[in-house]
């Protein structure tokens, strides 16, 4: 018997034979693939995965390392993924190189093309017999087109590496797998959210804004039935889009089988919002909370904790809740572990929510990926936003005549007219000022108001302005100086405030982290010059309940120039436009998106078409370029919350992977300049290799997070 996997129970040995893991794995592999008609190439990969295994240098390794065999303790490892690789190109030669790029990669990740080349020409061990299965035919997705196979083979792939997980975590620890398997499913969950609704329904107020949250779900309820494919829910903030667009969703998904409901969102503290609202509905169980702010060390001092975790790791749960850049990075990565969950998105609804937050150099291959996951893999996308982008169809952008974006040839918007909707709703009115303003000058507009929010767009900006105003009452300080834990919590604590009965004034001075999403209400709202998505994002946090018969959003500059760049392009976007133009209106938002596209060079900055869309598939180099968030600078941890016992514990253990995700909470993002600034002060310790810290309490404010004491560095990272 030639060994795959073995473990000790009491004084026994307990072994997996590679045939039963082989077996076992191309089944898995099948149902898998089965959801997107790859049946067959599924079985075959599962078939052939380990056949590596068989060799003598590896049963010796195996007996060897895990001491069954102590003659064989010295055993050096050995690869086994290229052995399966090679023999799928010779079993299966018209599949080339698809089946093999996903045996070869399938614990090492996948390769470029080259890489994959060079290594299939390595010698087999003289024992291994090639299975004589015969080229058979071997079933695709109808109409490929070439943006689609590299997915294609990373659906694969993923089908693979999750069942290899699968089954060896069966045989290894039972325990871990019995946990899996305890989530409902949308049909049983969706009268739990009908009841919901109807409760909120029965205790809401009649109020104009309720009225139309109800037309919103109505409308939702109308669009359910309708075929899969893409859709956009166009409403502005208050709107109750959030419950709409799961409404929406879980009846569409139980009219046309689909398994789970995937939400992607731009900010993690709209995540955390969203997340506690659905597990209120559905049950800690069936809502998985996916981002790298979620600790699932110590959730797991429970079963649901522990099954949580577990999830994670492939997102077999009815609900996934989860960051944009850990949906798109997923992808477009090669890594087994980020690619593990990819094929559970076949056959799903996927909610991107914020739309007009997705990165533009990048715009090409997102684009690209919803129209492959949506025509091959089943998937209904919907696009929920108060700012829709132009998506739809062709569009020019740029200078050159052959400058089009594909955009998404058929969207289905789920409301009949954005336009009334939108002069239903409206809540607030803008107003530009005239002149460039001085930071003193914003400073008294904001002072002369008890309750104001004012955003700004970088970390430097917010601290000038916060540090003129008066300290009467609650002053509140929110940018990427604070780590993430001490954001949460100051954001929490302006929401109590703002719904208690306490002081009479609360200001807050942020940048960007808080325009979309964030559940607050102020009367006045001040916004520094940006794009148009961006002004109407912050005029939602202006009257958001309609408790006043109009707010007001006042959208100011400064005289220095804006950073070049996507923010620059944006705010010269803006100057294009008509001054009387209705800001609100959806018209105004495609004649914002057209002047800004005009600017843009290109929507694909990393050039992922050159790399994946050509049959030398470049997975290793793609995954290297492909992030939605730009280096943020050199990770500070600072001294806030129980850092420093968390700094103990690192010293005394060394780095896990749980810890290092807790220390993330406490983590700042610095300028190289910053940085080096304040480690030539003698204030930064290096930990271990290229874990930094910033212990001292003087450097880092409750109010305003890290205080760089050269005040002449200009902090330009835009947040």
């Amino acid at each position: 018997m030639k060994i795959s996997h073995i473990k000790k129970e009491g004084n026994n040995w307990v072994c997996q034979s590679n045939e039963e893991h082989s077996v076992n794995v191309s089944k898995l592999v099948a149902t898998f693939t089965s959801e997107f008609n790859c049946e067959s190439l599924g079985k075959a990969i599962g078939q052939l995965h380990d056949l590596g295994k068989n060799s003598n240098a590896f049963q010796r390794y195996i007996c060897g390392n895990s001491g069954y065999k102590k003659e064989y303790i010295t055993a050096s490892p050995t690869p086994h993924a290229y052995v399966g690789a090679i023999a799928a190109k010779s079993a299966y030669p018209s599949v080339y190189p698809i089946i093999s790029h996903c045996i070869m990669g399938h614990h090492a990740g996948l390769y470029d093309q080259a890489t994959l080349d060079e290594k299939m020409d390595e010698p087999l061990p003289e024992e291994i017999q090639i299975p004589l299965n015969g080229d058979l035919k071997m079933t695709f997705p109808n109409h490929l087109m070439k943006s689609d196979v590299h997915l294609l083979i990373r659906m694969l792939f993923s089908s693979l590496v999750d069942a290899d997980y699968l089954d060896t975590e069966a045989f290894m620890d039972n325990e871990k797998a019995v946990l899996r398997n305890t989530s409902a499913s949308l049909a049983e969950l969706l009268p739990l959210l009908e009841a919901k609704l109807a409760v909120m329904k029965a205790n809401a107020p009649a109020t104009k804004v309720n009225q139309v949250r109800e037309e919103v779900q109505k409308a939702c309820l109308k669009a359910s039935i309708q075929l899969p494919g893409f859709f956009s829910l166009t409403v502005p903030t208050g709107g109750g889009k959030t419950l709409s667009s799961l409404l929406w969703a879980m009846h569409h998904a139980v009219k046309h089988q689909k398994r789970r409901i995937i939400i992607a969102i731009p900010y993690t503290s709209i995540i955390v919002q969203t997340a506690a609202v659905l597990r209120q509905i559905f049950g800690d169980e069936n809502v998985l909370e996916h981002h790298s702010n979620v600790d699932y060390d110590n959730l797991c001092q429970t079963d649901t904790g522990q099954k949580m975790k577990l999830i994670s790791e492939n997102w077999d749960a009815p609900i996934v809740v989860t960051t944009n850049v850990q949906l798109f990075e997923s992808l477009f990565s090669n890594r087994p572990s980020k690619c593990r969950k990819l094929h559970n998105l076949s056959q799903s609804i996927l909610i991107l929510d914020e739309v007009q937050s997705l990165p533009l150099d990048y715009f090409t291959p997102i684009l690209d990926s919803l129209r492959t996951l949506q025509r091959v893999f089943g998937v209904s996308v919907l696009f929920t936003t108060a700012s829709q982008p132009l998506i739809k169809g062709n569009i020019r952008f740029g200078k050159k005549p052959n400058d089009i974006l594909h955009g998404i040839e058929d969207i289905h918007e789920i409301i009949a007219s954005p336009e009334a909707l939108s002069k239903q709703l409206r809540r607030a009115q803008i107003s530009f000022a005239p002149q460039p303003q001085s930071y003193d000058e914003i400073a008294e507009q904001i002072a002369a108001h008890p309750r104001a929010l004012c955003i700004v767009n970088t970390r430097r900006d917010a601290k000038e302005i916060y540090s003129r105003l008066p300290q009467d009452g609650l002053i509140y300080h929110l940018s990427r100086m604070m780590c993430p834990a001490h954001i949460r919590h100051t954001i929490d604590e302006v929401k109590a405030q703002l719904n208690s009965d306490g002081s009479p004034v609360i200001r807050v001075i942020a940048t960007q982290l808080i325009e979309a999403g964030v559940d607050i209400d102020f009367p006045v709202v001040f916004r520094q010059e940006a794009g148009l998505d961006s002004i109407i994002q912050a005029a939602g946090r202006c009257n958001r309940e309609g408790k006043l018969p109009v707010g007001n959003t006042y959208i100011f500059k400064f005289p220095q120039r804006l950073p070049s760049g996507t923010l620059s392009f944006a705010a010269s976007s803006m100057n294009q436009l008509d001054p009387s133009s209705d800001w609100f209106a959806p018209d105004t938002m495609n004649a914002y998106f057209m002047q800004l596209y005009s600017r843009i060079e290109t929507f694909d900055k990393a050039d992922i078409g050159r790399l994946l869309y050509t049959k030398d598939l470049c997975f290793q180099t793609a995954a290297k370029v492909f992030h939605l968030i730009k280096d943020e600078g050199i990770g500070v941890i600072v001294n806030y919350g129980n850092s420093l016992s968390l700094i103990e514990q690192l010293k005394d253990e060394g780095p896990s992977y749980g810890l290092m995700k807790r220390l993330g909470q406490y983590t700042v993002g610095l300028h190289e300049r910053d940085f080096k600034a304040l480690c030539r002060g003698g204030l930064i310790e290096e930990i271990i290799s290229g874990i930094y810290l910033l212990s001292g309490r003087e450097q880092y404010d409750t109010k305003v997070g890290i205080v760089l004491e050269n005040h002449w560095l200009e902090e330009i990272l835009i947040k």
